[in-house]
Parts: C-alpha cells; sequence; structure tokens
C-alpha cells in the first residue's frame, strides 16, 4: 500500500516521463521517415506519370545502352559529349515509354510474341540489320542464325562458362535489339491507330490537288517595312502597345521547361608563342626517331603519347582522320613528313608511310578450337581434324565432335584497325586469315588454344597503308594558365557583382555575353565541364544577381575560365515581359505593326499596281506560286504566305487589296494561272493526305510526353 502510495504521489511526474519517452520515440521515427525520404529525392533522377526512377536505375539503363552503341559502332570508348547523348537516349526512351505504355494500356494495346516471331522472320526491319545475324548473302535478317546462337550459348553456360562469357556481351546485346524492337513495334501500332481516325475524303484530296498544282504568276508591287526607319516617330510604340501583342502571340513564349538567365564571361586560355616553341622542337625529336626507327616504331609512337595508337596492322586510308589522309595522299612510302600543325583539330602532327599493300577489307572463315590441358594432346587432335578436313571431311560435322557449331563468320577491317594494341596471337590470328588462301585449312597454334581455321571467301580488296601517326594536341604550359588564371581571378575579385564584371571586362580584354540555360543542358554555353555551374544556376539558395566564383576552371583539361550572375528566372509555363529577350522580340512586332498600318494606309489608295508604283512600291513579276508552299520574294529576301492564299483566290487579271505580310505590304494582279498535271490520281492524293496524318500522329505523342508531367533532374548527377 505503501509503493501504490508512493506512485499516486508521482503519477504527474510518471506520466510526464512516459509522455516524453513516447514522443522522442515517434519523433525519432518521424526523423528516420523524413531522412529517407530526402535520400530518395536526393537520389532521383527524374520522374514520369508520377513513377519515380532512381539515378541507379537510370543508370543501368544508360550502361545497357552504352554496350549496345559499342557493338553497333565497334567502339570501346566514347567522348564526354557522346556519353552525353547516349544519357539523352537512354532518357528519352525511358520517357516514350512510360508514356506510350499508359496510352497502350488505355486501350489494350499489345504486341504479342506471334507479331514478334513474323518480323523475325521477315528479316528486313532495320533495327535487326544492326545484329550480327545478317546472312551475308540476302542482306537480311536471318532468325536460324540467332536460334544456333542461342542454343550454343545455353549449351556453353553449363559446358563451357569461360567460353559462354565471351558470348554474352552479344546475348546482352540481342536482348536490347528485342526489347526495343519491341517497343518499336507498339508505336507503330499506336501511331497506326491515331492515324486511322483520320481520314481523307473527296473535299481535302480535290483542295490538296489545287494546292498543288494550280501554278500563279502575279505581278507584285511591295512596300518594304525597311522603307521606314524602327526609329520614325510614325512609328513609336508605347508599354501598351508591348502588352497587346504579347498577349496576342504569348503563344510563342511556351516555355517547356524551365529556364535561367544568365550573364557570363568566359575566357580560353591559348599556348603563347613559347609553348609553340616547345612542342616543335619536341615533334622534330619525334620526326627524327621516325626516321631513324628500323622496325622499332610502336615503342615511339607509345612514348611520345600519340592520339592515334599503332598496333603494326595495315589500315584503310578511311580509317584516319582528314589531316592525316591528305598527309598519306602526298607521302611516299618509307618517308617521314615535315611536321604540320592542323587548325581543325588543333594538334601537331608527323606521319611516317611504313608499306602499302592490297588486302581484302572482308573475310568469311570458320574455325575449331582444340583445347585440352596436355600440349601434345592438342597437336594430336588438331593435325587428326586437319588432315580430316583436308580429305573432304564436312567442317560443321567435326565441329560438332568438339561442341562447336562450325559456322561461318566474317572478319573486318573494322574489327581490328582501330585497336589500340594487338597482341601476338591475335596478330597471328588475323594474318591468317587475311593471308590464308580460300579453301585452304590451317592449323595455328596459339598460348591457350590450337584453331583449325579455313577461309571460305574474301570481298572488296582494298589499299592499306602501314602507317606511324604521333598526333598530339597543341596544350599551353603550365606558367601560360597560371598567368592567366591570375589575371582573370583578379578580374572577378574586383568585379564584385553583374555590374563591375561590364565595367572592368575592355580594359581586361574580356566580354560580358549571355545565355539562357535549361536543366536538359549538358554544360553551360556549350562549354565542357560545367556540371558545376549548371548545378549552382539551379540551386534553390541561388537569387538573381548572385555571382558564381567558386570554380573558375572549366573547359577541356581546364583551358577556359569562367565567371556567371543569374539574371533570371524563367518558370515552366509562358515566358514573360519581363524576359529581356521576349520583350524585345514583341516590341519588334509591334513596331512591325505599326508600319503595316502606316504602309496599308498609302497602298488604299492604288487600285492597280502602276498606282502603286507612282507611290514608291517596288514592281516584279513573281511566277510559279502555289497554295501548297509559301511565295518567295527575292527583293525583300521573305517568304510570304499570304501572297499565296491571295493569288489563289484571285481570278486571272484581277487586282488584290493591301496585303499584310511578314517583310512588307503587297498589291498583286494575277497576270497567269494554269494547271502542272491534268491527271488527278485520287490514290496518290489519299496517301498524301495520309502520310500528313501519320506525321500528325506523331506530333500527337509529343503532346503525351509534354503531358506527362516530366520531372528531369539528370543535371544534379552528370
Amino acid at each position: 500500500m505503501a509503493v501504490l502510495g508512493k506512485i499516486r504521489e508521482r503519477s504527474l511526474l510518471l506520466i510526464g516521463i512516459i509522455g516524453f519517452a513516447l514522443f522522442a520515440f515517434i519523433a525519432e521515427e518521424l526523423f528516420r521517415s523524413c531522412e529517407s525520404t530526402r535520400n530518395e529525392q536526393n537520389m532521383r533522377a527524374g520522374e514520369v506519370l508520377g513513377e519515380k526512377l532512381d539515378v541507379n536505375s537510370f543508370n543501368a539503363m544508360v550502361d545497357e545502352y552504352t554496350s549496345a552503341m559499342k557493338i553497333m559502332q565497334n567502339r570501346e570508348d566514347f567522348s564526354a559529349d557522346e556519353l552525353s547523348q547516349i544519357r539523352d537516349m537512354a532518357w528519352n526512351q525511358y520517357v516514350q515509354n512510360k508514356v506510350l505504355g499508359a496510352e497502350c494500356e488505355k486501350l489494350g494495346l499489345m504486341v504479342t510474341d506471334k507479331e514478334m516471331q513474323a518480323v523475325l522472320a521477315e528479316g528486313t526491319n532495320p533495327m535487326l540489320l544492326q545484329t550480327p545475324f545478317v546472312n551475308q548473302q540476302t542482306g537480311k535478317f536471318d532468325v536460324t542464325q540467332l536460334k544456333d546462337f542461342k542454343k550454343n550459348y545455353s549449351t556453353l553456360r553449363s559446358t563451357n562458362p569461360q567460353a559462354a562469357e565471351q558470348m554474352k556481351q552479344i546475348n546482352d546485346y540481342w536482348q536490347f535489339i528485342e526489347k526495343n524492337l519491341r517497343q518499336q513495334i507498339l508505336q507503330q501500332k499506336y501511331q497506326a491507330l491515331v492515324a486511322g481516325c483520320l481520314l481523307s475524303n473527296s473535299v481535302s484530296e480535290d483542295a490538296l490537288y489545287k494546292a498543288e498544282n494550280e501554278e500563279i504568276s502575279v505581278q507584285l508591287a511591295s512596300f518594304a517595312y525597311t522603307s521606314i526607319k524602327d526609329d520614325d516617330k510614325s512609328v513609336a510604340v508605347t508599354d501598351a502597345d508591348i502588352k497587346a501583342k504579347y498577349d496576342e502571340v504569348k503563344g510563342m513564349f511556351v516555355n517547356a521547361t524551365e529556364s535561367r538567365s544568365i550573364s557570363y564571361v568566359d575566357y580560353q586560355i591559348t599556348p603563347s608563342s613559347a609553348d609553340m616553341a616547345a612542342l616543335r622542337k619536341s615533334f622534330e625529336g619525334y620526326k627524327a626517331q621516325l626516321d631513324s626507327a628500323n622496325g622499332n616504331v610502336s615503342d615511339i609512337v607509345r612514348k611520345a603519347g600519340s592520339l592515334i595508337s599503332y598496333n603494326g596492322m595495315p589500315k584503310t586510308k578511311s580509317s584516319f582522320p582528314a589531316d592525316i589522309r591528305a598527309l598519306i595522299d602526298s607521302t611516299a612510302v618509307g618517308v617521314t613528313t615535315a611536321v604540320k600543325e592542323s587548325k581543325g583539330d588543333n594538334t601537331m602532327n608527323v606521319v611516317k608511310i611504313l608499306g602499302k599493300v592490297s588486302r581484302p577489307d572482308s573475310i568469311e572463315y570458320r574455325a575449331i578450337q582444340i583445347v585440352d590441358a596436355d600440349a601434345a594432346k592438342i597437336a594430336t587432335k588438331a593435325d587428326s581434324v586437319s588432315k580430316a578436313l583436308k580429305g573432304g571431311a564436312d567442317f560443321e560435322t567435326i565441329a560438332k565432335a568438339y561442341g562447336q557449331t562450325g559456322a561461318k563468320q566474317w572478319l573486318t577491317t573494322d574489327m581490328y584497325q582501330n585497336a589500340p594494341s594487338i597482341d601476338g596471337d591475335n596478330k597471328k590470328y588475323i594474318d591468317a586469315i587475311v593471308d590464308g588462301a580460300v579453301n585452304d585449312v590451317q592449323t595455328i597454334a596459339m598460348t591457350n588454344v590450337t584453331l583449325v581455321l579455313q577461309v571460305t571467301e574474301k570481298k572488296a580488296t582494298k589499299e592499306m597503308y602501314d602507317v606511324a601517326v604521333i598526333k598530339k594536341a597543341i596544350e599551353f604550359s603550365k606558367e601560360t594558365s597560371t598567368d592567366a588564371y591570375n589575371k582573370f581571378s583578379a578580374y572577378v575579385a574586383n568585379a564584385q557583382n553583374l555590374e563591375g564584371l561590364k565595367k572592368g571586362a575592355k580594359a581586361a580584354g574580356y566580354e560580358v555575353k549571355t545565355a539562357d540555360v535549361t536543366k536538359q543542358d549538358h554544360k553551360v554555353a556549350g562549354i565542357n565541364s560545367t556540371s558545376d555551374l549548371l548545378k549552382w544556376i539551379f540551386n534553390k539558395d541561388t537569387n538573381i544577381g548572385d555571382m558564381y566564383t567558386e570554380h573558375l576552371e572549366c573547359g577541356d583539361n581546364g583551358d577556359h575560365l569562367m565567371v556567371a550572375v543569374l539574371d533570371q528566372v524563367n518558370e515552366e509555363g509562358f515566358l514573360t515581359l519581363d524576359n529581356k529577350q521576349v520583350k524585345e522580340f514583341v516590341k519588334n512586332l509591334a513596331i512591325k505593326d505599326k508600319k503595316a498600318e502606316v504602309l496599308m494606309a498609302k497602298a488604299a489608295k492604288c487600285n492597280s499596281v502602276d498606282a502603286a508604283k507612282a507611290q514608291g512600291a517596288k514592281v516584279s513579276e513573281v511566277k510559279q506560286i502555289t497554295f501548297a508552299s509559301p511565295a518567295f520574294i527575292q527583293e525583300l529576301g521573305a517568304q510570304e504566305p499570304a501572297i499565296s492564299g491571295a493569288a489563289a483566290a484571285l481570278a486571272k487579271g484581277k487586282v488584290s487589296k493591301p496585303i499584310k505580310g511578314n517583310a512588307g505590304v503587297y498589291i498583286l494582279k494575277v497576270t497567269d494561272k494554269k494547271n502542272l498535271n491534268g491527271k488527278k490520281d485520287k490514290k496518290e492524293l489519299a496517301q498524301k493526305l495520309q502520310q500528313q496524318s501519320l506525321m500528325a500522329a506523331q506530333q500527337f505523342m509529343n503532346e503525351l510526353v509534354r503531358n506527362a508531367n516530366v520531372k528531369d533532374n539528370r543535371y544534379i548527377f552528370f
């Protein structure tokens, strides 16, 4: 009882302690939840139709695209700009697939396995022609080759994992093609469905025929807007005029995504005269080494750090850059060129032509791999296989006995000529294929395997060149970079703000420029390595008037110095007259309207072309006008759809009323009308209208994407 009494005495304290503990527990869980939400948001690459995409998933898509592009283009790496393009491809495909998938799900549209098999069997889809499974004789995709590959890959995964790993890249590539092919077919079905809702009829066919085939000649009197100066008092515009014009043309200024306007100064560091002299001296040394080299050019090229590697294999001339091709054309075998500077790619070059040969560009061959832990057994098996084949045995039958297909495959020059280096085994392998006579059986012993190989066909003999190239970028020295940086840093420190940047720019030799930037841009003002600046521009804490001075160095290897000021935030929606560029554009339109009023009043007094000429109009003959395309007025250098419309509506010999155009006010007289084509092909006209419908369907797809509430945050990560 005493214990209960003490508890009662302290009940309020106890309740407070328990309540605080519960509050702390709830607060901790709330904090964890908020922290988790923030982390998830920080890792979000984008969003489509409310579905979020995290950066890891997006990176996986990019990796898939990159691997596919490597196979398509037979390359091992890509530049920063090319990787940005690949990311854009992956993102745009993701957005389109999500939007299209949502629409097709509503409509019940899908691509069945039977439809896919039909496309594979036909084998003509351009996407299929980018795969290794193309029959070289028919030029079509061969579904049998695909099935054989899948079967062999499945078998090797359990019997020879090492060999299967070599085939995995091709298998992944096929999965990529198959997935995108299915999506392409679905999109075609959707577009065909939408286009089928846009039907042609005899009225639209007749209108199209007349628009394309009625050709009109006119006598044209032109009052050019340029005949009145912009600062003429008669065409002065007020803020109210500008606002009224903006309201009229507001639809021109749809801002599909948020953008921001900046003022910036960009200075590109270039090599000094001392830098150029030092580089030329080093290249004269490379030239001397190549002149005296006796088969050791590979080490010379490698140690020089050339942008073009030397692998000892003859290459087609087209594989070299344009400037090197020109040197090859003008240089004899055995000769080293003089040191040459190439302005196009900002490099210094020296080239030695080691040899010139004629070799087949494409070679078909087949091979059987002989593998065994015992080298003696390998030699015995290879000799047995070789004798059997030379004796007339069936190649594929023997290959199957060794767990292989013996299928024919092609080796092309493109597959090896740009490799940075080629080791002894690969060189022996390539040389055997290139030099081997058609139908001869060869045995090629390599480090871990022996091949029994037969060349079956050779095509497209081309001239190839054994060329050692030393090509290096013309770069500035550390001293030049330091001097430029110190000067630029002092300019920025003294400026403090945009007004200061403008005030000190001319004296320092710099120029203040402006640019509009969006989140979809990969760089600011076209300059590489400006991702940190891009993030700063769109940071919620960056205010108008703030100046970015954290990382002045950017560009390729720090060859640019840059400072920027945030001028304006252009929200998604309609750009307003607060945007300087919009206001200037609308002001010019308003001035043009004023000029049109003045000239229309002047032209209204004229009832003929001659009368207009008397009022100062320029007169010309304009022929071959059709309603289907805007007339081009050579004297004013402008396209004028209004003239095409007016001419089509007038009978021969009639004079128009004053016409307001893009570049002036016009009066025209129709001098001739004729039909270009007497035959009216209803079927052809219907097909043209159907094509227009398909184009409209594509625009409809763009509208769906615009309405999908797409949020692109990739700029945060790349």
